[in-house]
């Protein structure tokens, strides 16, 4: 048990009707949007927000862990908290927590980032940016988002473009986005996600062809995202 007194902001949410896949539960692209609305208004409530996008600085999410426990179903009322955990080397950490109001662990997350100036693409140290109060450049969480290998047997394959429903602030596809694309070949093939990682590898945007291939090794399913035979994401599901 995560206790939520270790963590710094927190807001409460209900769950949508929106939100919910077929079994009424809370999918798991609604999860991955209450971490990134968590995380904006954490932001913006210390001024390290949508303030940078002035100085042309962006957060770029490289990698995301998530654990799905007791997911909430519709009409429920949930506590979602968030935190920065440190740093290592140029990698910013974020600890994400959903509970309910009894106190009740649903889900967890962490989230790894790197700050990018999205002209040059530039990548700066946390610390230049962000407040110490805030954020402790000498931290390092022992729970850190993984490196996915690609491995196993090519199950699936399909193609997408992608549109402009799937693209963020700053034109390129929101991490949600990416999510959601995996959630889909993933639950169509029968696979459940309680725990989920996903590695960002490289940018992708609105007209891009992306094949999403779908590997089974033992009992993992790997889903594998390319364009032109670049990878832009990995990711796999226990």
């Amino acid at each position: 048990m995560i206790f939520s007194s270790s963590f710094q902001f927190y807001k409460d949410f209900e769950v949508r009707s929106y939100q919910v896949d077929p079994d009424g539960k809370l999918s798991l692209t609604a999860l991955s949007n209450l971490f990134q609305e968590i995380a904006w208004r954490h932001a913006d409530s210390a001024d390290f927000g949508r303030n940078l996008q002035e100085q042309q600085l962006s957060w770029v999410m490289a990698r995301m862990d998530i654990k799905c426990e007791h997911l909430p179903s519709w009409g429920d009322a949930i506590k979602v908290f968030t935190a920065g955990r440190g740093q290592d080397k140029l990698f910013a950490f974020r600890e994400f927590l959903i509970t309910d109001f009894e106190g009740k662990t649903l889900a967890q997350g962490m989230s790894s980032w790197v700050l990018m100036n999205v002209q040059t693409k530039r990548i700066f140290r946390p610390e230049s940016v962000l407040p110490p109060e805030l954020f402790n450049p000498n931290e390092r969480p022992e729970w850190q988002p993984a490196k996915v290998k690609l491995a196993g047997d090519l199950l699936k394959t399909e193609r997408l473009r992608v549109r402009y429903s799937d693209l963020d602030l700053n034109n390129h596809v929101n991490n949600t986005s990416y999510v959601r694309w995996v959630e889909n070949i993933l639950r169509e093939n029968g696979c459940d996600t309680p725990r989920f990682l996903i590695n960002y590898l490289a940018e992708c945007g609105m007209g891009d062809v992306l094949d999403i291939n779908l590997y089974r090794h033992e009992q993992d399913f790997l889903v594998e995202g390319l364009v032109e035979d670049k990878q832009v994401f990995l990711a796999v599901a226990k």
